[in-house]
């Protein structure tokens, strides 16, 4: 076992399958003591009554690791708080909070339903910004108390959030979001000791089989290394990034940025702003493609 992540304590939402199975036993391994959360629900985000959770804390136990289990619905702003608490109450602290719980609801946009628009939305950015606001209050108050803690937080965006993905409005929204809330999150916890970094995973999951080619895609363990070394005490000087991982390759995203701008001095004039603005898109970089054009 090796000791990057010793007596350090972590939190993995959607722990029970895919790749946030990967994360919890990967973390472990490297000494982390790991509570894994899983709700224990279907690729829709319906209720199954499975507690994959167990199975993933016993086979970390079975490798000489410490681990519990957690089967909070991280979009639920009290079971989220509960979750934080059973870290702190079980081990005495948290350290490490890895955010990757969610489920998908592929549909076009003219077909998608209000209550399939709002799940999406909010398992998978109300449940990173929930568990990162409690762990963000208690790392705030231990800052203020002279504990301060070498915390780190690991978000899951997408390519679908970065460059887009056709048939993933929803999805692709909320894993947009996740990228806003990471580099948001990134600046006001720094004060704190937090660092707050995304992955941009790639890998063959019960989400992507059956929506894509995955016959050549990566595992979820694939992505699961640099989880754990963005989790480590020496990765304190990173904060406020996208890395994309896929399999062997990682790409750290560049994101938004200001491009090419013209100031006309004064109110635009709507006849003027059709040849500006075609002049600006013209020197403009090309975007990247959206997926499944």
């Amino acid at each position: 076992m090796s000791s990057l992540l010793e007596g350090r304590i972590a939190i993995v939402t959607g722990a029970g399958r895919g790749i946030g199975r990967a994360h919890a036993l990967e973390l472990a391994r490297h000494g982390a003591q790991v509570v894994v959360n899983d709700h224990g629900v279907s690729l829709a985000g319906e209720g199954t009554g499975e507690t994959p959770a167990e199975e993933v804390v016993a086979e970390i136990e079975a490798a000489g690791g410490t681990a519990c289990v957690n089967t909070a619905d991280v979009a639920d702003f009290a079971q989220a708080e509960a979750m934080v608490r059973q870290a702190i109450e079980v081990y005495g602290g948290l350290d490490i909070l890895v955010n990757n719980a969610g489920f998908v609801r592929d549909r076009m946009l003219v077909n998608t339903s209000e209550e399939e628009w709002d799940a999406v939305i909010r398992v998978l950015l109300k449940g990173h910004w929930a568990p990162l606001r409690h762990a963000g209050a208690y790392w705030r108050a231990e800052a203020k108390e002279g504990r301060q803690r070498e915390a780190r937080v690991i978000n899951t965006s997408s390519g679908a959030g970065l460059q887009g993905s056709v048939g993933q409005s929803a999805y692709s929204a909320a894993k947009a979001g996740v990228a806003g809330l990471t580099l948001v999150a990134a600046q006001e916890m720094g004060r704190y000791g937090v660092r707050v970094n995304a992955i941009a995973p790639v890998a063959k999951t019960r989400m992507t089989e059956g929506a894509f080619d995955t016959s050549q895609m990566a595992l979820p363990e694939d992505n699961s290394p640099v989880v754990a070394w963005l989790a480590s005490v020496d990765a304190g000087d990173v904060t406020g990034r996208v890395i994309e991982i896929d399999g062997s390759t990682i790409t750290v995203e560049n994101g938004w940025a200001h491009g090419p701008s013209a100031d006309a001095g004064a109110r635009w004039q709507a006849a003027d702003v059709g040849p500006a603005l075609r002049d600006l898109l013209a020197s403009a970089p090309t975007p990247e493609p959206v997926y499944g054009v």
